[in-house]
């Protein structure tokens, strides 16, 4: 019987313990949870806020009972507080603060990721949120209906700052985002795109200031006084920082795992780590790029339940390797779908390809039809191969646009050219598309561009 302890209880720690156990139903998985809280997804959290779900038991991907009848021992509000890879065996301690030592054949260590703290002075100040976990959820709700805000001022434009500035705009508070750079979602569409959502913002009167960095947050008789360069001097009643998160991988280091990119667990497509029989999956570690062939760290949900599957798999005698990601994403803000998949040019560029990207717009469906909506595609491929290598899309969020970027992932995945788009055989009916998709007519002008020596990045 293969004693199998997995650190970590959300997306990839779940997946890696109900893998192992479809795979050897005679092990014996013991899943460490920090939180009361196993399995839920903290995606959904903007949703439970904005009182879209209203129920936050609603976001639990299963219940705890769920995972005890799939024969796993779940240990809740339970801390690991040091690995010892020689003994196997892991320091845990309970909610009472007492420490027990679990032993283990196999480990899997699926801390996730935390959020980045920036140094801003006074950030731990009442009024001020982070939103990572369950806890930071009922935290910042209790504050919204207790004190019923008028103003916020939020701190980061990437996915949880945009989602968190529809949500709160939902409760009638006037909202202001802080960027430090000119764009909103930097880190994943380019700066077309990027005004295209900063356009949504403002049309729900959203205040966007660009080009400012916190230096400090303080109490007024008023509420707080958000301080900052470019005369950033900002009164709010709520402050919610969302700069972006890192890997939890302290626990796994000071055990003697080898980390690498931004302080991730270096693992191989195994999810091996350098340690015998230790695993890491999801957020906590090194993600293996599809189409670089290079480990960077991509902190995706649909990564760490994938990773996870194979570290549960593996652990129990299995042979299965990580697929790699294309960092395939994509976010809801107001009315729009922000998506992508593969390389952007500048990333394509310094991945060592001869990138071209041409931006082109379609409708979502035929538009005689009633309701059509404009998607704008930019698709980024090799000029020397044809190779496709990425895709960004940004439309209205009933226009299927997460739908037509999986199109183009699957495409990535499988190594195909632009030009082999257009022989995809896709669905068509007039409420619904077109006889060339969205994809094929963004297909269709790469292909003219390149062949007629089109420059990188230009639109048609």
């Amino acid at each position: 019987m293969t004693r199998l302890l997995i650190i970590g209880g959300s997306d990839a720690g779940i997946a890696a313990a109900l893998r192992a156990r479809e795979i050897d139903p005679g092990a014996a998985v013991t899943v460490v949870v920090a939180d009361a809280f196993p399995n839920y997804s903290i995606c959904g959290l903007p949703f439970y806020l904005s009182g879209e779900v209203p129920d936050w038991r609603a976001l639990a991907h299963r219940t705890a009972e769920e995972i005890g009848m799939a024969g796993i021992d779940l240990l809740p509000e339970h801390t690991a507080r040091a690995i010892d890879p020689v003994g196997k065996t892991v320091a845990v301690g309970d909610p009472a603060g007492r420490m027990r030592s679990l032993p283990y054949d196999r480990l899997v260590i699926a801390t996730g990721a935390v959020p980045v703290r920036p140094p801003i002075a006074g950030i731990d100040l009442p009024g001020i949120h982070l939103l990572h976990s369950m806890e930071d959820g009922f935290r910042l709700r209790r504050y919204l209906d207790e004190r019923a805000p008028r103003s916020a001022v939020i701190v980061g434009t990437g996915y949880i700052g945009l989602e968190m500035a529809d949500a709160l705009t939902r409760h009638g508070i006037a909202v202001t985002v802080l960027k430090r750079g000119q764009v909103v979602l930097s880190a994943t569409v380019d700066a077309t795109l990027a005004a295209a959502v900063e356009e949504e913002l403002q049309r729900h009167e959203v205040e966007l200031r660009s080009g400012v960095a916190v230096e400090a947050i303080e109490t007024t008789a008023a509420g707080l006084l958000v301080v900052g360069t470019s005369g950033l001097r900002q009164e709010t009643d709520l402050v919610l920082v969302a700069v972006g998160t890192r890997p939890a991988s302290e626990l796994a280091a000071a055990a003697g795992v080898a980390t690498g990119v931004r302080g991730a667990i270096r693992v191989n497509r195994r999810m091996e780590t350098n340690l015998p029989d230790v695993y890491a999956a999801g957020d906590c570690g090194e993600t293996w790029h599809r189409v670089t062939g290079q480990n960077v760290y991509l902190p995706l949900g649909t990564t760490a339940h994938k990773q996870g599957r194979v570290a549960g798999e593996n652990a129990v005698g299995g042979q299965r390797e990580f697929a790699g990601s294309l960092g395939t994403q994509v976010v809801k803000v107001f009315d729009l779908a922000i998506t992508r998949t593969g390389l952007r040019d500048q990333e394509a560029t310094a991945a060592g390809f001869a990138p071209l990207t041409v931006e082109s717009k379609a409708w979502d469906h035929k538009a005689y039809y009633p309701g059509a909506h404009e998607i704008v595609m930019r698709i980024t491929g090799d000029r020397r191969t044809g190779q496709l290598l990425g895709a960004q899309l940004v439309g209205h969020w009933q226009a299927q646009v997460a739908k037509r970027v999986d199109i183009l992932a699957a495409a990535l995945f499988h190594g195909m050219k632009v030009e082999e788009l257009n022989d995809l055989d896709l669905s068509y009916t007039p409420p619904l598309g077109s006889p060339w998709d969205v994809v094929q007519a963004g297909a269709q002008a790469w292909v003219r561009q390149c062949r007629s020596g089109g420059n990188t990045s230009l639109r048609v």
